[in-house]
């Protein structure tokens, strides 16, 4: 898998900021990130190509499945494990996995993997792109009314916050879409480079303050366990019903995939990007991480499997 690379660089990052967390003191790493953002999402609106969001329009189906499972039923299944969890809505566990299941589907890994299982391509990019959209908004929204009181959450507050590092840099690259949209496709590769390197500052800032303030030292084998556990068994239970929400609607193959692959996805991306504007440099950053880093290697392995089953099926297969 091309993806280990980067995964492998999530985890020595983690163990850099623990041999080294005084990473903040030496460089301005929140003024890096801040411009860092801003670039990433003004490169994202360039590489949106108008055609390909046309072409993944109509298909209505696929879209309620993977909007609603990304937005509704995400966080519906993360309130559930809230009895399992002893201080409730106060758990920086609990929190951790609540702030992954409101984050927005993936964009390159997502089309990467509907593309290798011969799924619906045009409704993949429609649909990544459009969940990375409503991510803005649906996140903040989901966070404001779970956690509003307990976390002192200030909506209209990181609202703004988002609007200007994210949906203005954006706004302008669509803008200037038709100038440099070209330039930018022909250079995803090199731009996807530079998101990654982004989110490693990002992942090695937030957990360089988890370390210095002992953060991690209030967490026993039993918690990162259930942590792990609940990670999997939301993206098997997702992945689950987005097939048996496909198999009702009589779906195509080529669309359940798209359901399936696009439906289970949480950014990573978003996730370090809204981490580090609505949480700032408070010290548990580097544990609300630490749920999307576990499900986003979960996904990637898991997903590349199921793709490759649907890669290798045979011409008349209708189902899996």
């Amino acid at each position: 898998m091309k993806f280990n690379g980067f995964i492998v660089s999530l985890f020595g990052v983690i163990l850099l900021a623990y041999l080294l967390p005084q990473g903040n003191e030496i460089l301005p790493l929140k003024t890096i990130t801040d411009i860092g953002i801003g670039f990433i999402f003004f490169f994202y609106g360039l590489k949106l190509a108008p055609q390909e969001i046309k072409q993944g329009l109509l298909n209505y189906k696929v879209h309620l499945i993977v909007q609603l499972t990304t937005f509704i039923v995400f966080p519906l299944l993360a309130l559930a494990y809230l009895p399992l969890f002893e201080q409730g809505k106060d758990s920086e566990l609990w929190t951790a996995i609540f702030f992954l299941a409101t984050l927005p589907s993936t964009v390159s890994s997502s089309i990467v993997m509907v593309a290798l299982a011969k799924g619906n391509l045009p409704a993949a990019i429609f649909n990544a792109s459009l969940s990375g959209l409503i991510g803005i908004f649906a996140t903040p929204i989901w966070l404001s009314i779970i956690l509003g009181k307990s976390a002192d959450f200030q909506f209209l507050d990181i609202l703004l916050k988002l609007g200007w590092q994210i949906l203005a840099p954006l706004i302008v690259g669509l803008i200037l879409q038709r100038i440099f949209g070209n330039w930018a496709r022909k250079h995803s590769k090199q731009l996807a480079l530079f998101d990654k390197g982004i989110i490693l500052i990002i992942v090695y800032s937030s957990f360089s303050n988890s370390f210095t303030s002992n953060l991690f030292d209030a967490i026993d084998l039993s918690g990162f366990l259930l942590l792990i556990v609940s990670v999997l068994v939301l993206f098997f239970a997702v992945y689950y019903l987005t097939a048996l929400a496909s198999n009702l609607l009589k779906l195509t193959l080529e669309d359940k995939i798209t359901a399936q692959f696009c439906g289970t996805k949480k950014s990573l991306v978003h996730g370090s990007v809204m981490v580090n504007v609505i949480f700032g440099n408070s010290a548990n950053t580097g544990l609300l991480l630490l749920p999307i880093m576990l499900f986003h290697s979960s996904q990637l392995i898991l997903i590349a499997y199921f793709a490759e089953k649907y890669r290798k099926r045979k011409p008349e297969m209708a189902k899996i």
